[in-house]
């Protein structure tokens, strides 16, 4: 059974997609940090970067947003690869290999841009000017004059029909259209009336765009709520349950449509206990946030993060077989529950950009396949975009999964202003060592020689037991004389020097 758990509070609405009462995947959605992929912006160019081909655009969003080069010019590949497709029609020619940035754009020229990777920490958004505009079974490709047929309809019958429509639409040369995979449900007449009114939505945002006279918003992306009901639908859903009555409604307003296409249960949650404790995804929400994962079979993946990539290690931990009967075996079990965890766990963290899982070295080449299969298997069910490179001898598996916003982990948690996100402070040796270093300093350079230390409680007991009597004979050595105070408010690493005379704060 599959079910989704729409939890709607007053900053935030959480998205829980269950399958067989375990968390598949989960979207968290502040409602002050709206979603901005698909929005479309009349933007002002501020910058061009010659040495990268590229330009910083002004969308009114904070940040300045970013397109390069390859986002401007014709792109039929990378078309191809979003919208999971092979083109019928391609347009005459390709993109001019030797055309430059600063010859489609300068600077405070106004643009139609596209957001097509959300805005993350100090980074803009990423943009295009490849415009797509998404409905229930089309997509409407305004200024790429593609057309084509999802890759994921198989049926050859269904293919044909929908070529058919698709040659039959009455709009502009220059502009392309492709059928997404719900379209294989829709009537000719169905798929007409939408693509009217995205072609109206189209006029509507050029209107906009021809009397705004500053950069701003033209035309914004569904909210999780429509998108909600949408993926409902079309992964076949059973249930959908929702905590909050006005929203509830809403769904079910957006559902009415879409009612002959499937039979699809919109109920609302009436427990006062919360349904996400219910179903016992504040717990996976919690273990999902740490950074060790233990598997069924005693086995553990480490999930770590580098500016550049993110690394995941498979260990055999405390396995109960290791060490008896086949060894290389159980290594491959380990391995196989690590890859359908990994998985899934990429979708519940929405971890994106360059991945490197480390998996238990494997002897055998077959075991090796093995692994890799059940990994692109388990993969398959992610809507992210995911490219998995082979296993090298080391086990090392490289892969990139698209980053469209924000992981879990830069939503709900903020960088630690005292480690600074490392994780990491100095022990209480280190600090005393330091402490040490500028007592010398004070009496022989600032010629203190009354002096109050003060300290957190913790450090405080750490030097009475080790460094104490030390640090006294050091200070009567050079004719000074210490007393300690502690503040349970000062940082660990944090200590503080006064004069024990008047009271004045010393500095360095």
């Amino acid at each position: 059974m599959e079910e989704i758990l729409l939890n709607v509070e007053s900053k935030q609405i959480r998205y829980a997609h269950l399958k067989n009462g375990k968390l598949h995947d989960l979207v968290v959605e502040r409602k002050k940090e709206r979603q901005t992929t698909g929005n479309i912006y009349k933007g002002r160019v501020t910058n061009i970067l010659h040495n990268i081909q590229s330009a910083f655009i002004d969308i009114d969003e904070g940040e300045n947003g970013f397109i390069h080069l390859s986002d401007i010019l014709e792109n039929t590949r990378k078309l191809e690869e979003m919208f999971d497709m092979d083109f019928e029609f391609h347009p005459q020619g390709e993109e001019n290999p030797d055309l430059k940035i600063d010859q489609l754009l300068k600077p405070d020229q106004f643009v139609i841009v596209q957001v097509v990777k959300e805005p993350i920490g100090t980074k803009g958004a990423r943009l295009t000017s490849k415009i797509s505009l998404p409905g229930r079974y089309l997509v409407l490709l305004p200024n790429s004059p593609h057309r084509g047929v999802s890759k994921k309809i198989e049926d050859r019958a269904t293919r044909e029909r929908l070529k058919r429509v698709l040659r039959s639409f009455e709009i502009p040369q220059d502009m392309g259209i492709i059928c997404r995979t719900a379209s294989q449900y829709a009537t000719d007449e169905t798929l007409i009336l939408e693509a009217h009114e995205l072609l109206s939505t189209w006029q509507d945002i050029v209107e906009k765009y021809k009397s705004s006279k500053g950069s701003g918003l033209l035309y914004e992306e569904s909210d999780i709520i429509k998108r909600t009901v949408l993926t409902a639908i079309d992964k076949r859903v059973d249930r959908l349950l929702v905590d909050d009555h006005h929203v509830h409604q809403q769904c079910r307003k957006i559902f009415a449509p879409y009612a002959t296409e499937h039979q699809l249960r919109i109920e609302f949650y009436r427990d006062k206990f919360p349904m996400f404790e219910r179903f016992s995804v504040e717990k996976e929400l919690e273990r999902s946030l740490k950074r060790k994962i233990w598997l069924p079979s005693g086995g553990y993946l480490y999930f770590d993060q580098t500016e550049a990539m993110h690394t995941i290690d498979v260990n055999s931990g405390r396995s109960k077989n290791i060490g008896s009967g086949d060894v290389e075996e159980t290594l491959v079990r380990i391995n196989l529950e690590a890859a359908e965890e990994i998985a899934r766990q990429l979708r519940i963290r929405n971890i994106g950009g360059l991945i490197i899982c480390d998996f238990i070295d494997m002897r055998s080449k077959k075991n090796q396949r093995r692994v890799l299969d059940q990994f692109r298997e388990c993969m398959k069910e992610d809507s992210a975009r995911c490219t998995i490179l082979g296993m090298s001898e080391f086990g090392l598996v490289e892969m990139t999964r698209q980053r469209s916003r924000g992981s879990l982990l830069q939503t709900l948690y903020t960088c630690c202003p005292y480690c600074m996100g490392t994780g990491k402070i100095k022990s209480h040796d280190s600090v005393a060592i330091e402490i040490e270093r500028d007592l010398r300093k004070i009496i022989q350079c600032e010629q203190q020689y009354a002096i109050q230390v003060k300290v957190h409680p913790e450090l405080l007991r750490h030097i009475q037991k080790t460094e104490k009597e030390f640090l006294h004979h050091m200070a009567e050595s050079m004719n000074a004389k210490l007393s300690w105070e502690t503040d349970d408010a000062l940082h660990l690493n944090d200590y503080r020097f006064f004069s024990a005379l008047n009271g004045a704060p010393i500095e360095l």
